[in-house]
C-alpha cells in the first residue's frame, strides 16, 4: 500500500529583491585610489549634493545605509593614506561617506535560488493556540555568482498542520559584530592534515607561533615567511587555505530589533569565496534540560571544502567552528538531537556512498565511523546520504535520506535506527517516501528533491524539500502509516 504524501501548497522561490549591502573593491589599489582623488578634488557642496542623491536612491532599501558607507571608507583608509598628503581622519564626514559609497554594491542573496530547507522548533513558543507549534525554517539562498547563506523565515503549523509562514521582513541585515578565535595549534595542524594539505610551508609558519595563538599572530608569521621564501604557486595555495581555515572561526550577532527573515548568514571572508552549503539545524537538548541549536554546513572555497558547526540558542547570536575529524571530510553530517549512552552521535557519509555514524566526546571532533547503510534499491544505487538529523519516535530513530539514481535523480527515503544503539537498522522504504513529480523536477539541477531537515507535530512528518536546486516546497505523511510501513515493508 502507497504512503500518503501531502504536498502542501506553500511554496517558497528565488526573490531578487532581497538585498543586502557589501564591500566591492573595484579593482586594483590603483584604481581604488584614482576614485578616492576625484572624490578628494570635489568641492564640499558637490561632496554633500551627491551624498544626498546615493542617501535618497538608497535609505529605503537598506537599514542604516550610512553606517554601512563609513564602515566600508575604514576599509579603504590605507589607501588614502599611502596615496594622499590628506590624513583621513581630517575629512568631514559626509565625504568619508561618499568615499565609502563608492566602495559598496548590493548583491541580491536570494535572486537565483531558494532551496534545501530544514525546519525546527522556534525557542519562542509564546501565545500560541492549542494544537500550534511556531517554527524556523533555514534555507540555502543562492545570488550572483553561485555564493550560498543560509536565510531564515519564520512560521506556525496549525493544528490541522497548515503553515502560516510571517511575511519577510522589509530589509536584509548581515550581523552586527564578527568575533575571531583564539586558535590551538595542535587542532588547527590536525585539520591542515584531514585537508590533506601537506607542504613544509606549513611547519615554518607555524614554528613561529606558541600553542595558542590569534589570527594576528598567523598573519605576523605568514608575512614574515613570505619576505624569507619565495612562495610558489603550491606554496601560495597552501597559505591561502591556511588563512581560510583560520577565518572560518568566529562569532556573529545580529540586532535584536531584526526579524528572523531579516537575518543572513553570509560568507564573512574571501576564504569562502563559493559559499556556505546546505546547513542541518537540529533542536538539541542538553543533559541538563536546556536546549541549543546546532547545524552542520559545508564551506567552501572553490578550491576544498571545509565541514563547519553553527550554535545558537535565540538565532540572533551564532558561535561557527570547524568539525574536526578524519570521518567528517565530506558533505552530508547530521547531529542527533541528545546523546546516546553520554556520547554524541551523528550521521556521516565520509566515502561519498554509504551512510555512517559517527561516536564522540566533543562535538567538534570524530574519529571513529561506522558504516551502516549501503545503496539497496534502484532510486539509491548512485550514492546514499542523509536529510536531516534523526527524529526520535517511540518506534526509533527516524531517518530521512536522500538516494541518487538513473539520470541523477534524487528521491528522499527513509530508515528506522534502533533507539537504544542507532547503529542498527531496523526498517527501510522499498520505495522512494518522495521523488520529484513533473511540476518539481525543472529548475538549476533538474530532477532532484532534498531536505536538510523535518520535523513531527500532530501525528505527521513535515518534510520541507528543495525542487531541482530552485525552489522549496513541502510535503505531510502520516506518521503511523510511516512507521507501519518501516517496520513491515
Amino acid at each position: 500500500m502507497a504512503l500518503n504524501v501531502n504536498r502542501l501548497p506553500n511554496k517558497f522561490y528565488p526573490d531578487p529583491t532581497r538585498i543586502i549591502s557589501r564591500f566591492y573593491m573595484p579593482g586594483s589599489e590603483d584604481r581604488a585610489g584614482s576614485i578616492i582623488k576625484r572624490v578628494l578634488d570635489f568641492s564640499d557642496q558637490e561632496v554633500s549634493s551627491a551624498l544626498n542623491e546615493v542617501l535618497s536612491d538608497f535609505s529605503k532599501r537598506h537599514r542604516n545605509i550610512s553606517k554601512v558607507f563609513k564602515k566600508n571608507f575604514d576599509t579603504v583608509r590605507y589607501v588614502l593614506a599611502s596615496d594622499s598628503n590628506i590624513s583621513p581622519d581630517a575629512l568631514s564626514l559626509e565625504r568619508k561617506l561618499l568615499i565609502g559609497s563608492y566602495f559598496t554594491s548590493e548583491y541580491a542573496i536570494e535572486a537565483a535560488a531558494f532551496f534545501n530547507p530544514s525546519i525546527v522548533e522556534d525557542p519562542n513558543q509564546g501565545n500560541l493556540e492549542e494544537g500550534q507549534k511556531r517554527v524556523i525554517v533555514s534555507f540555502r539562498a543562492i545570488g550572483e555568482g553561485h555564493i550560498s547563506s543560509i536565510v531564515f523565515r519564520g512560521g506556525i503549523i496549525t493544528r490541522d498542520n497548515e503553515l502560516i509562514f510571517r511575511p519577510a521582513g522589509r530589509f536584509v541585515d548581515l550581523p552586527e559584530t564578527v568575533k575571531l578565535h583564539v586558535y590551538d595549534k595542535k587542532h588547527f595542524l590536525e585539520k591542515l592534515h584531514e585537508m590533506h594539505v601537506q607542504k613544509d610551508i606549513i611547519s615554518a609558519v607555524m614554528d613561529n607561533l606558541g600553542d595558542k595563538f590569534i589570527y594576528r599572530e598567523l598573519q605576523e608569521s605568514i608575512a614574515e615567511i613570505s619576505k624569507k621564501i619565495k612562495l610558489s604557486y603550491s606554496k601560495e595555495k597552501v597559505i591561502n587555505v591556511m588563512n581560510w581555515l583560520a577565518s572560518s572561526h568566529y562569532e556573529i550577532s545580529f540586532s535584536l530589533d531584526t526579524a528572523i527573515s531579516e537575518r543572513v548568514i553570509f560568507p564573512v571572508s574571501d576564504h569562502e569565496s563559493n559559499g556556505i552549503e546546505d546547513a542541518r539545524f537540529v533542536r538539541f537538548t542538553n543533559g541538563d534540560g536546556s536546549v541549543t541549536y546546532f547545524a552542520t554546513y559545508t564551506a567552501y572555497n572553490g578550491y576544498t571544502i571545509l565541514p563547519k558547526s553553527i550554535e545558537t540558542k535565540d538565532f540572533y547570536h551564532f558561535k561557527i567552528l570547524p568539525i574536526y575529524g578524519e570521518h567528517t571530510q565530506n558533505k552530508n553530517l547530521a547531529l542527533f538531537p541528545k546523546k546516546i549512552k553520554g556520547k554524541y552521535a551523528m550521521i556521516s557519509r565520509s566515502d561519498g556512498v554509504n551512510n555512517y555514524i559517527m561516536f564522540s566526546d566533543d562535538i567538534h571532533f570524530w574519529h571513529d565511523a561506522q558504516k551502516i547503510q549501503e545503496p539497496r534499491y534502484p532510486w539509491e544505487f548512485i550514492q546514499l546520504g542523509n536529510s536531516g538529523s534523526p527524529i526520535e519516535t517511540g518506534e526509533g530513530w527516524l531517518l530521512i535520506t536522500h538516494g541518487v539514481g538513473p539520470m541523477r535523480r534524487y528521491c528522499l527515503g527513509a530508515v528506522l535506527l534502533d533507539l537504544h544503539d542507532p547503529s542498527k537498522i531496523i526498517g527501510q522504504l522499498r520505495e522512494p517516501l518522495l521523488a520529484p513529480n513533473e511540476e518539481e523536477r525543472e529548475g538549476y539541477v533538474p530532477n532532484v528533491v532534498y531536505s536538510c531537515g523535518s520535523i513531527i507535530h500532530n501525528g505527521e512528518l513535515i518534510i520541507p524539500y528543495g525542487m531541482s536546486d530552485y525552489a522549496s516546497g513541502f510535503a505531510t505523511v502520516p506518521m503511523d502509516e510511516l512507521l507501519d510501513k518501516l517496520l513491515n515493508d
